[in-house]
């Protein structure tokens, strides 16, 4: 591993390793994917790390490449000492709003998890329901907390893969390129096919 790698997790595990010096063995990082998407499901990644874990590249989901965040993915779930997902699709994220359904998949995450966590690192989120476990919310968290940064991994990577799967499905739409978000070919496409099934309604009202 690089110097400059090595420093840079040091650097991210800095706020986890203030929990692990308190006495905490079990931190578990949460982190989402999805809520700005016109299309499919918002989804919670949940991760229970080893404290000597220290996996090259762990950073934001946002700042790796696809093919990267694939084998992180691989690499960050192999390691964990419990890890899951929370999913809250595209016609319940319309019934109750994306923040709430975003924080209904937090919750399902946590109650996923083999092991109980001792305490819960989560990107930007408060007032959720954490199953009465001490939670710290962190600014930024994803590009702060390398517990954070590898949940938004697991996040960002399950999601891409459903979008994925959903463009099997609706081809029209490109959902394999563009995984929902309201990109300019995404619209596009809404306007010479309309909405289908995948997209939340409460986004598109202009279209309905």
């Amino acid at each position: 591993m690089k110097e400059i790698e090595e420093q840079r997790l040091i650097k991210l595990k800095e706020i986890d390793n203030k929990f692990y010096k308190n006495g905490i063995t079990y931190i578990a990082g949460i982190d989402e994917a999805g809520r700005g998407p016109l299309a499919g499901p918002v989804v919670v990644g949940c991760v229970i790390l080893p404290k000597n874990s220290f996996i090259e590249g762990i950073n934001d989901s946002k700042k790796v490449s696809e093919k990267k965040r694939e084998k992180l993915y691989e690499q960050i779930t192999n390691e964990a000492i419990s890890w899951s997902v929370g999913v809250i699709d595209q016609n319940e994220i319309d019934e109750i709003n994306i923040l709430n359904a975003t924080k209904k998949a937090l919750t399902i995450s946590i109650e996923k998890l083999k092991i109980k966590p001792e305490h819960i690192l989560v990107d930007a989120l408060n007032h959720i329901n954490t199953l009465k476990i001490p939670y710290t919310s962190i600014i930024k968290g994803d590009a702060t907390s390398y517990s954070i940064a590898a949940a938004s991994i697991i996040a960002k990577v399950t999601r891409d893969r459903i979008m994925t799967e959903w463009d099997k499905v609706y081809p029209q739409y490109g959902f394999a390129k563009h995984k929902g978000y309201g990109t300019r070919e995404h619209m596009i496409a809404i306007r010479n096919n309309g909405i289908c099934m995948l997209h939340r309604k409460s986004f598109l009202k202009n279209f309905i």
